[in-house]
């Protein structure tokens, strides 16, 4: 699916939305309410409204980085906060390792190459990393079987149900694409589908 089509249509990211709100749905009316494990109906579902939001997210991240000029790629809002490039690698880093590897699936990279990605700046090297990485993240989640999805996994020390799973990587995606708007508003950049 290309990204750039959800760019120009402004509501799919409440098709996104709605998708990921019927699956939860699905999730609670069909999981055991004490352990919140799910079905294999269930985890299709939810890992299907997952992928369908990366889709969404991975046009708007593609769509800020094109629009941002590459001299700005290295500003950031004060001093210990990420810079434009840093924001976007953190992206094409979540789509190398921790999308796949919160449902159990494998990394591309180790940790140090993941971090070693926060020194890219160079425009045209961010977009391909960011379209590399939601390319992983897109094959690694498609290649699960659903039936894997179905209890809890230890994430960060806890034990998180899928459902718990997809709303930490999700969250952290959107509050980093919020972060990016907020960015591109500042330095008077229209988002591609705000126009």
């Amino acid at each position: 699916m290309n990204g750039a089509s959800h760019v120009r249509n402004p509501s799919a990211g409440r098709v996104t939305r709605m998708l990921i709100a019927a699956a939860l749905g699905l999730v609670l009316t069909t999981a055991p309410a004490q352990a919140q494990d799910l079905n294999a109906e269930s985890a299709a579902a939810l890992k299907a409204a997952f992928m369908a939001d990366i889709e969404v997210m991975r046009g708007k991240f593609l769509g800020l980085a094109e629009a941002f000029p590459a001299e700005t790629y290295t500003w950031r809002p004060m001093e210990g906060v990420r810079s434009v490039s840093e924001v976007l690698m953190l992206i094409a880093a979540e789509g190398y390792g921790f999308v796949p590897m919160a449902l159990g699936a494998p990394t591309a990279m180790g940790r140090q190459e993941s971090q070693a990605l926060s020194a890219i700046t160079d425009k045209a090297e961010v977009i391909d990393h960011l379209n590399k990485g939601f390319d992983y993240a897109r094959e690694q989640l498609e290649a699960l079987d659903p039936a894997t999805l179905t209890g809890a996994r230890n994430l960060f020390g806890q034990e998180r149900t899928t459902p718990a799973i997809v709303m930490l990587v999700g969250g952290d995606m959107h509050e980093h694409l919020g972060q990016l708007i907020a960015y591109a508003r500042t330095n008077r950049i229209v988002p591609p589908w705000s126009r």
